[in-house]
């Protein structure tokens, strides 16, 4: 077995038979004095061992983790979401400036804009608040949690009605306008349960949670102040 050399004066490599272990020779480029190694002293690099457990069918061991796959900033989607921010924000403007107009059906309205918007605000939080140490849900995976969360993210605007009525009374909700530590008990109810929800449907450890149901909630009502509505229902009264 052939010894691997390296001259230590011009750092040369070659390769001397294993009969040359031990002797003293001259470098064959610049003729300086070589120790050739023993073998016993030449550090041997293994081939790494196979892996050892259950592979597939195309040799891939089924115990390694899975790579994950970098989410990509793409232009066309984030013109596409631009876009879509824009034109929401221009149909609350005129739909504000129609108020008076809609009348009692302006409650169906706003209803019909929370859901619509939920869906996809729970989707474009999730693709930059995902946690990159995990892997991504992908497809039709990503698409049912996404209606999910955002359906119930919707739903919470009308717990927030419901229990405005019932707990501080319609007298409270509608005509005095509800009390700083009132907003604050119905505000900290939805956002619990939005930030719940966020965890259950993206896996999503809880200060991350939160920050995906507050996106959903503040852009709602930055939408409701577009419309020069009252931020918070109840908040004026009559």
């Amino acid at each position: 077995m052939p010894i691997h050399v390296i001259c230590p004066s011009c750092h040369a490599r070659f390769k001397v038979g294993d009969q040359h272990a031990g002797k003293t020779g001259a470098c064959p480029k610049c003729k300086g004095q070589i120790q050739i190694p023993s073998a016993a002293d030449e550090v041997v690099i293994h081939a790494p061992e196979s892996e050892a457990g259950a592979k597939d069918a195309t040799g891939r061991n089924v115990l390694k983790p899975i790579k994950r796959k970098e989410t990509k900033f793409q232009l066309n989607a984030a013109l596409m979401v631009g876009g879509a921010v824009v034109l929401t924000l221009a149909i609350a403007f005129l739909l504000g400036n129609s108020a008076e107009q809609f009348g009692d059906a302006l409650l169906y309205v706003l209803a019909s804009g929370a859901v619509l918007l939920g869906p996809p605000l729970a989707y474009a939080a999730y693709s930059f608040l995902r946690d990159d140490e995990l892997e991504a849900y992908q497809g039709t995976d990503l698409l049912v949690r996404s209606l999910a969360c955002g359906a119930v993210y919707a739903g919470l605007w009308g717990l927030y009605w419901y229990l405005g009525y019932q707990i501080f009374g319609s007298e409270a909700y509608n005509i005095e306008g509800l009390e700083i530590f009132q907003l604050g008990i119905l505000v900290g109810v939805v956002v619990g349960i939005g930030t719940g929800t966020a965890l259950v449907c993206f896996d999503l450890d809880p200060i991350t949670a939160f920050f995906h149901f507050a996106l959903y909630f503040g852009a709602t009502v930055l939408l409701r102040a577009v419309m020069q509505l009252d931020l918070l229902p109840g908040m004026g009264g009559s």
